[in-house]
């Protein structure tokens, strides 16, 4: 039992991992781009490149393997998830890039890191999701040096605008986390695909509103393309990750996408490096290694669940009977009979039990 979840543990922080490299690409990049492309804009070809080209991934998929038609499709009883998923990736991509022209892009990727904060806060409050110390120090830790990056000057105590949209954006994301968490368990491809072309449209109805368009097609096919790396594959890999580790663990292994923005805004824009800066990143790195290397193992209970998702029968969550011999992944309609183990786990479907 232990191996089996150590392994889907390391997947799933696999995928968080490759998630946030990939969207790390996003700020320095896009600070290039906005030279050219309006916010409001860019954030909506982001979008639109992220749903374009998953939809793209799907189609290829179900042509030469069928396997990943084997996911639970969404219902219209998630439809309250998804309508509000796509509005809040309507208005934080729009804050993030607004903050990305008033800053530079090495402060806006470091906090980015806040949407950890934002995402462990709701995930406690509103989804009863655990937050154990250690987990609490490291969200401690991230406020302290996000705060200090919102400070241009501390002398006089002068509030930089750029890092407050940025942070508010992260704010957006963070209840985003939790309800795009609500759907990990259906199948991840469509999840991007509705939420970029949803979300892209939306932005692209309020750019054409406010008249802030392009006709220069080169950085327009420029922006889709980073929208389908830096947001379409890296969600692809979030979500997936979420379905084991729940929302906040994957959020704090998706800390990583800030430093692997910072390091190309030193590189590609020649971004200099502050004081300010560097004792943040101390501090960030500190609340960062923190979150990752939290260990949760106790004795729990879980409760009669009926649900409907993707799952294998090498656990002792799926002990359900089948009339005939099933083998690897399937899925259909089954019940968790109530049970009480004790391993090391994380606050994915099967593990929303409360602690005292």
């Amino acid at each position: 039992m232990k191996s089996i979840f150590k392994i889907k543990r390391n997947m799933a922080i696999l995928f968080a991992i490759l998630a946030a490299i990939l969207y790390g690409f996003s700020s320095p990049l896009s600070k290039i781009l906005l030279l050219n492309v309006s916010p409001i804009l860019m954030a909506s070809l982001l979008y639109f490149g992220a749903g374009i080209g998953m939809l793209f991934v799907n189609f290829i998929l179900s042509y030469f393997k069928k396997e990943h038609l084997k996911e639970s499709k969404m219902t219209k009883n998630d439809f309250p998830y998804v309508i509000g998923m796509v509005l809040l990736d309507i208005l934080a991509p729009i804050l993030l890039m607004l903050g990305l022209t008033m800053t530079n892009a090495s402060n806006v990727s470091l906090l980015n890191n806040f949407e950890i904060v934002a995402t462990s806060m709701i995930a406690m409050f509103f989804f009863k999701e655990t937050i154990g110390k250690r987990m609490g120090w490291a969200i401690l830790f991230i406020v302290i040096a996000g705060v200090v990056l919102s400070f241009e000057d501390f002398t006089q105590f002068h509030f930089s605008i750029g890092s407050l949209l940025v942070i508010c954006a992260s704010i957006c994301w963070g209840l985003e986390n939790n309800l795009t968490r609500m759907l990990s368990l259906k199948n991840p491809l469509q999840i991007v695909v509705v939420k970029g072309l949803g979300s892209g449209f939306g932005s692209f109805v309020i750019a054409l509103f406010l008249r802030q368009f392009t006709t220069e097609w080169v950085y327009l096919l420029y922006a889709l393309l980073l929208g389908f790396v830096a947001y379409g594959m890296s969600l692809f890999f979030y979500i997936r990750a979420q379905r084991d580790l729940g929302a906040t663990r994957t959020s704090t292994f998706y800390a990583a996408a800030p430093f692997v923005g910072v390091l190309l805004s030193v590189i590609i824009l020649r971004e200099s490096i502050s004081f300010q800066f560097i004792f943040a990143l101390i501090i960030m790195l500190f609340g960062t290694y923190l979150a990752v290397s939290e260990k949760h193992n106790h004795l729990h209970i879980h409760e009669m669940l009926l649900h409907d998702h993707l799952h294998a029968h090498d656990d002792l969550h799926h002990n359900h009977d089948h009339e005939s011999s099933v083998i690897g992944e399937h899925r259909h309609v089954h019940e968790h009979e109530v049970i009480e183990h004790d391993h090391p786990h994380t606050p994915d479907s099967h593990h929303k039990h409360s602690h005292h």
